[in-house]
This record gives C-alpha cells, sequence and structure tokens, in this order.
C-alpha cells in the first residue's frame, strides 16, 4: 500500500469554501478511482491561513497513476484551486505503508 501526501493552504477566508469544494469534488474524485483505499483529510487555522493536508492510501504505484496521469509526483489540481491556494503545492510526497 502507498500514501499519497499533498499539503496546501488558503487563507482563513477562504477556509470554509474551499473545505466545501473538497468535500464535494475532490473526494468523490478519489473513490471514483479503482485501487483507492481511504483518505485523511485534515486542516488546522491560525489567524491568516487555514492550512490542508491530505493522505490518500493506494493499491500500489498504478493505481495512483490511474488517477493522476504519468506524472505521479505532481500534485493533480483543478482550475478552482488556483483561486483559493497560497503557495500553490507543484508536488507531493509518498510513502510506502509498512504498518497500520
Amino acid at each position: 500500500m502507498i500514501t499519497r501526501v499533498w499539503e496546501g493552504k488558503t487563507r482563513i477566508e477562504h477556509s470554509e469554501t474551499y473545505t466545501k469544494m473538497i468535500e464535494e469534488r475532490d473526494i468523490s474524485d478519489y473513490k471514483k478511482t479503482d485501487g483507492f483505499i481511504r483518505l485523511s483529510f485534515l486542516k488546522r487555522s491560525d489567524n491568516e491561513f487555514t492550512y490542508f493536508k491530505l493522505l490518500t492510501y493506494w493499491t500500489d504505484l498504478n493505481a495512483i497513476k490511474s488517477f493522476t496521469g504519468p506524472n505521479f509526483k505532481q500534485a493533480v489540481s483543478y482550475k478552482e484551486d488556483q483561486q483559493y491556494l497560497v503557495d500553490f503545492p507543484g508536488n507531493v510526497i509518498h510513502y510506502d505503508v509498512f504498518a497500520e
């Protein structure tokens, strides 16, 4: 199993809107992909920003590539993300899961 880790942040005033977009758009896209196992979407806020961290769990690298395309090290983005994300993350990190 492989965990794919993405991080991003929005200005605090966009936190609720971006959270709703994630819930309505992103999560359903993950669930439609063969080889997707589960996810954990995390967030925390300070006075200026809301920080998001996404951990998705996949059966193998081929499952990830079926979601991302061949450039699996790059973050998957949607057009609307550019409106809300500050310092849009270009890459993600992958980890092999060796224990649960």
